[in-house]
This record gives C-alpha cells, sequence and structure tokens, in this order.
C-alpha cells in the first residue's frame, strides 16, 4: 500500500495579506509562507495510516517554485517517507496541477491519494476532483474520517445536511477537511532527519504537460470595509431599525 500526498506552499494563516498597488494580485514581498493547513491535515493522516501499519510508504508532492522544497521538509519532518518537486515558476491553476498529479500518479503507483479539500489561498477546490477525473478513480470528498482496508476505503464525509459514509473501492483520491485529524507539532530532531529523506526534482516538461493558465485574473481588490455598529435601548428598538433600515424581517 502506497500514499501519494499533495501539498501546496501558500501565505501563512495567522498572517495579514495585502493587495499590490496595481491590483494584479497579492502581496507576497517578505511574507511567511507555509503548507496549506487542509494539506497538512492530509500529511497527518497518511502518516497515521502508515504508523498503523495500514501502508507502507507514504510520498508527499508539491507543484510550484524553489520554496516548496522547504514545505515538502514539513512534510518529511511530519513523518512522510520521500518526496518530489514538480518545480515550476509558473502560474499553476487547478487544471493544470490536476494533470501534472495525474501524470505523477501514473508513475508512483499509489492506491490512495490524500489532498486538502482547499487551498486558502485561492479556495478553489478543484483539483482533487479534476486529478480524480482524470484518473477515472473514485473520490471521497471533504473527509473528517477514514477507514482503510486491503481493497477499499470507508469515507465519512461533512455535507450540507449532515454526514455521509462511502464505501470506496482502491486506487481512490480523498480530500481532507478540517475534522478529520489534528495534525501533530513537528520536533527539531525529525526536522533534522527530514534533511537526510530523498526529495526528487522534476520539471512540468518531464512529466509532458502543458501548463499554460486557461484563466485571466482581470483585477484582484480588498473587499469594501464594513461601517461601524450601533447599540440599541432594547428589542423594540432592535426590530424596528431591522424593519426599516436593515429591511431584514
Amino acid at each position: 500500500m502506497k500514499i501519494l500526498v499533495c501539498v501546496k506552499r501558500v501565505v501563512d494563516a495567522n498572517v495579514k495579506i495585502s493587495v499590490k498597488a496595481d491590483g494584479s494580485g497579492v502581496e507576497l514581498t517578505n511574507l511567511k509562507m507555509a503548507m496549506n493547513p487542509f494539506d497538512e491535515i492530509a500529511v497527518e493522516e497518511a502518516v497515521r495510516l502508515r504508523e498503523s501499519g495500514k501502508a507502507e510508504e507514504a510520498v508527499a508532492i508539491s507543484l510550484g517554485g524553489k520554496g516548496c522544497q522547504e514545505t515538502l521538509r514539513t512534510a518529511l519532518a511530519m513523518g512522510l517517507d520521500r518526496a518530489v518537486h514538480v518545480e515550476s515558476s509558473a502560474e499553476l491553476q487547478p487544471l493544470a496541477v490536476a494533470k501534472m498529479l495525474a501524470e505523477v500518479v501514473q508513475r508512483e503507483k499509489p492506491n490512495l491519494v490524500i489532498l486538502g479539500k482547499q487551498a486558502i489561498d485561492d479556495d478553489n477546490n478543484q483539483t482533487g476532483q479534476m486529478l480524480a477525473a482524470l484518473l477515472g478513480w473514485g473520490q471521497g470528498t471533504f473527509a473528517s474520517h477514514l477507514s482503510l482496508s486491503e481493497r477499499e476505503i470507508e469515507v465519512i464525509r461533512e455535507i450540507d445536511g449532515g454526514l455521509e459514509t462511502l464505501a470506496l473501492p482502491l486506487p481512490v483520491v480523498v480530500t481532507a477537511d478540517l475534522r478529520l485529524n489534528e495534525p501533530r507539532y513537528v520536533k527539531l530532531p525529525n526536522i533534522m532527519k527530514a534533511k537526510k529523506k530523498p526529495l526528487d526534482v522534476i520539471s512540468p516538461d518531464d512529466l509532458g504537460v502543458d501548463i499554460r493558465p486557461r484563466l485571466e485574473t482581470l483585477k484582484v481588490e480588498e473587499p469594501p470595509r464594513r461601517s461601524g455598529g450601533i447599540k440599541v435601548a432594547d428589542v423594540a428598538e432592535l426590530v424596528e431599525k431591522l424593519r426599516n433600515e436593515a429591511r431584514v424581517v
């Protein structure tokens, strides 16, 4: 049993971002970067499955610039066995990412691919679904619990109406939701060990994938500032303002 875990390098979730002066995107200069939180959950789940003896190998993969290697080393420090970096400085959109991941899957032959349900920078929530479609595999999205056996995986997924349980034959693509687990804290000795673990670097050309963007970002702007709230004296005044000013009742 082999698991492939996809991780993305994004701006740290605790950092306040700002829009570039020309509106072309988000200012990234000198900002702290980190692993996408949902991908961190995917890494933790893969490590737990390997530690429980249900998987023999867990491999991390990331696509992007040289900085992705730092993110991959974090995944290795959490407990993954080795890593693959598809290096590219170009803008990578979900379809191109899914196509490159599909090529890597054909090379690595994993039984299970786990990735975060979405990245916190673009919030597209597309890559996992596109990858499953390209591979012709089953998919369990928004997973809050996994139970893995030799031939199938049971996925409890979060939907609008509550929880849905799926039994999917392997191989399969799973996207991790927030409540799947709590990622572990990476200790210094593991960080040092991760530096010696293998990390292979390839390019999109090696995979034969056209990564030219299909979408164009016209403009990025900050949302309008919210006006300050007001205090009301009693319930009657609250209802009056909701009815006549806000017009919501």
